[in-house]
């Protein structure tokens, strides 16, 4: 059996080393930047494990990159739940060993790895080390369940891909024999939870959130600087800025963007089009007032819109709540229908299926969208909940008192009370059973 290092709680006058580990996925890093840059700021010590694809960007965080070895992982493709799966379970397998050995050097206070991130995880209780996950998506429990927790839908797709339940099994039986997994989910890898349990949302675009105890702390979105483009033009933008993205991960594909692009030009001053993983050539001729990058700077045009296509990814949503912009969303997977179906519930916006997907019927409901006040009045009400909830410097607040606490000890309740949830919507949030006291609240 593995003794772990006893560790001292960090008092308020000492900087602390705080090793935040992740995948390689732009939502899954982007909220934890500021994070970062904010813990440097405040004199902590921050390494950060990450792909090549991602070293520039934490790099200006002012955090010390340390690369995986191996390059950038494929992602899974379909990225689905039981292939998302087997990936993070063999890439823990491959990673491990080298990340053990950069921590064992670092010899880190306090470890920060993503909810998804399995080697995160695994090395911290390798390693005797206080670990704390980072929550991306809505936390998960039995009323909101993770994409990857044991189910009936799991067990067909497994069934589907036997391969990649094979590599799943193989690859758990080798971490189960060459490392600490005690007390890690045996297949809920997208909801591995921690004594403390960032969530970049409020308390009021959480579903069930009376549910969760005094470990999760939902900050709000984490929004700080990003490096500016100075090639997008931003000032140029015409008003009603209308603005249409399906993220990094999910391939949208040219027809899918070019019926966002024509049921927008007559609603909209400029449009504009994120289009990912699609070239924009590949589009064809557009309206004169469309916009078409293959990323652009989100937070920036998010300020200036007045309404989002969005696949309903949690940090984009995010992001649109806190700038208060109503919001369409085409779910692509993943977790993308329980926030459509939250969004929808809270009056922030509406959803359409991908197949439902036509010129005419985008145009229909970005009409209602941009024309019934009601969406953009419950946008607002979410917008003040986002920024209430403290966003990066609560993050960094929480690890900082985290690491502060005596060992063993759950992190304790916040000092003053959270904001409470807006009632935009009652009927959407069902009564609990046994409501949790409202000084646990996170």
């Amino acid at each position: 059996m593995r003794m772990p290092r006893r560790r001292k709680a960090v008092t308020s006058s000492r900087s602390a080393t705080i090793a935040f580990l992740n995948i390689g996925m732009h939502g899954h890093i982007n909220p934890t930047l500021p994070v970062a840059a904010e813990l440097v700021r405040r004199a902590h010590t921050v390494t950060y494990h990450t792909s090549p694809a991602f070293q520039e960007e934490i790099e200006a965080t002012g955090a010390t990159v340390h690369l995986y070895p191996g390059g950038d992982p494929a992602m899974p493709d379909p990225p689905m739940p039981v292939t998302l799966m087997e990936a993070l379970a063999r890439t823990s397998v491959r990673l491990l060993p080298a990340v053990l050995t950069d921590l064992r050097r670092i010899r880190p206070d306090v470890i920060v790895h993503d909810s998804a991130c399995l080697w995160g995880a695994v090395a911290a209780r390798e390693l005797g080390v206080p670990a704390a996950s980072s929550f991306t998506t809505f936390a998960y429990n039995r009323r909101v369940p993770s994409p990857t927790r044991g189910s009936r839908e799991l067990l067909a797709a497994a069934v589907g891909r036997p391969r990649s339940a094979a590599g799943y099994l193989r690859s758990r039986w080798q971490l189960y024999r060459r490392f600490d997994t005690r007390g890690l989910p045996p297949l809920d890898l997208g909801n591995i939870r921690q004594p403390l349990n960032l969530v970049y949302t409020s308390r009021a675009f959480q579903p069930a959130v009376e549910d969760f105890d005094a470990s999760y702390r939902f900050v709000g979105p984490s929004i700080g600087a990003r490096p500016a483009d100075p090639t997008f033009p931003l000032d140029g933008l015409q008003d009603p800025v209308l603005y249409a993205s399906l993220g990094t991960v999910f391939d949208a594909g040219p027809r899918l963007l070019r019926s966002f692009a024509a049921a927008l030009a007559p609603l909209g001053g400029t449009v504009v089009l994120s289009t990912g993983q699609t070239d924009p050539a590949a589009l064809g001729p557009l309206p004169a007032n469309v916009l078409a990058r293959r990323f652009v700077p989100q937070p920036e045009v998010l300020a200036r819109a007045a309404l989002f296509i969005t696949h309903g990814g949690m940090n984009s949503v995010n992001e649109a709540m806190y700038a208060g912009v109503p919001v369409l969303v085409v779910p692509q997977g993943a977790d993308q229908p329980m926030v459509a179906e939250r969004v929808t519930g809270l009056g922030a916006g509406l959803s359409i299926r991908t197949a439902d997907v036509t010129e005419d019927s985008v145009r229909a409901l970005a009409r209602r969208l941009l024309g019934d006040a009601r969406f953009l009045a419950a946008a607002t009400t979410l917008r003040t909940a986002q920024r209430e909830a403290g966003g990066h410097r609560r993050a960094a607040d929480e690890v900082e008192r985290y690491l502060r606490r005596p060992a063993g000890r759950a992190p304790e309740p916040p000092s003053a009370a959270p904001p409470v949830v807006p009632a935009v919507a009652p009927s959407v949030v069902t009564p609990v059973d046994t409501p949790v006291d409202p000084s646990q609240r996170g």
